[in-house]
């Protein structure tokens, strides 16, 4: 077969503010790969399916000596996130062609792997779209229901406050905590995102942007658990509406991704109310639950007892665009890449 292209989306130039597309991201098509005959050594290539972006790549545009808790992104290379891709061809025992893997893969069409290392063969029994594997049954699913088992010690009658609600980690949140009997009060920053919030069982469901948070809470709180996804001035206003003993589970604050923050006035409440306050990375937590994960989630989604919410786009040249779009809130749902066909 002769040399095909692979097309790619490099890391261009580190953003100030908000990522750019063109310019901070680049989708370039001058890289070919030829699938027969590059040497494989022992791995294998995967075709890319669907690849997810995430508010947590902002964090990644950065220098390469800024430390984190995930690598930066390398300018000039392709960017690096989850996804789903088939195997095309293997020199690798353990990798079989037709085998469907998730985990981090660099976006381009097709790439080439030693092994398994930052991947996981999904055998996909309940037959759920490759897509699903990158959102509820992928980090974002973990992230939710991982530190919802570890940090919300939920209670019967019990009150939840959820931000960004409408997006993958926070819709499946609410779903979690109706589970448990919970009131939900959950906010979004659009008004077909406060309908998806209300058809998945958020009690009180809300645009921000049309209503004051703070009022919301005076009026639905206290609230017992805080999770937040967004930081900033919603931040402080759970904090004055926190009941005592209240658990605030700190998954993001993408409010100050791009902006750099602001101060958080009512800190304070952290002592006058007995709030325990808890951060976390999903991967530091991931080796707990990962086998009871994949046993329960997809089962419950293919049923149709948990559900999701996607914006797929085609192709890999609108990655820039859907990046900004996470950004700035603007995506609808999920946010998907869908690069090729199975």
């Amino acid at each position: 077969m002769a040399p095909i292209r692979n097309a790619r989306v490099l890391f261009n130039d580190i953003p100030k503010g908000f990522p750019e597309p063109g310019k901070t991201t680049v989708y370039d098509e001058s890289k070919t790969i030829d699938l027969d005959g590059v040497s494989l050594n022992g791995g294998f290539i995967v075709k890319t399916l669907v690849l997810s972006i995430d508010p947590y790549m902002r964090g990644r545009m950065r220098k390469q000596e800024i430390g984190s808790y995930v690598p930066a992104f390398a300018l000039g290379e392709p960017l690096v996130g989850y996804g789903v891709g088939v195997v095309v061809r293997s020199d690798n025992a353990k990798v079989q062609e037709g085998d469907h893997v998730y985990g981090s893969l660099t976006h381009e069409e097709y790439s080439i792997h030693k092994g398994l290392d930052e991947l996981i063969i999904i055998p996909n029994e309940h037959k759920l779209p490759w897509s699903a594997y990158i959102g509820v049954a992928g980090m974002p699913g973990k992230t939710a229901w991982m530190a919802w088992k570890e940090f919300s010690h939920a209670k019967k009658g019990e009150t939840a406050f959820v931000t960004a609600g409408g997006g993958p980690v926070g819709s499946l949140v609410i779903q979690l905590a109706k589970l448990d009997g919970l009131k939900v009060i959950a906010s979004a920053g659009s008004d077909e995102k406060v309908k998806f919030m209300q058809s998945i069982g958020a009690d009180v469901a809300f645009n921000y942007k049309k209503m004051k948070t703070s009022d919301v809470l005076s009026k639905a709180g206290p609230i017992d658990i805080y999770w937040d996804n967004v930081g900033g001035e919603t931040l402080d206003a759970a904090l004055l509406a926190a009941s005592v003993g209240a658990r605030f589970i700190e998954c993001g604050m993408i409010s100050g991704y791009n902006t750099g923050g602001v101060p958080i006035h009512n800190l304070m409440a952290v002592v006058e109310k007995s709030i325990s306050m808890n951060g976390f990375i999903v991967v530091r937590i991931e080796h707990k639950y990962q086998q009871q994960f994949y046993k329960t989630i997809p089962a419950m989604v293919a049923k149709g007892q948990l559900k999701f919410a996607e914006e797929i786009v085609n192709g890999l040249h609108r990655v820039g665009d859907m990046m900004l779009a996470v950004q700035k809130g603007e995506n609808k749902a999920k946010a998907v890449i869908k690069v090729a066909d199975n």
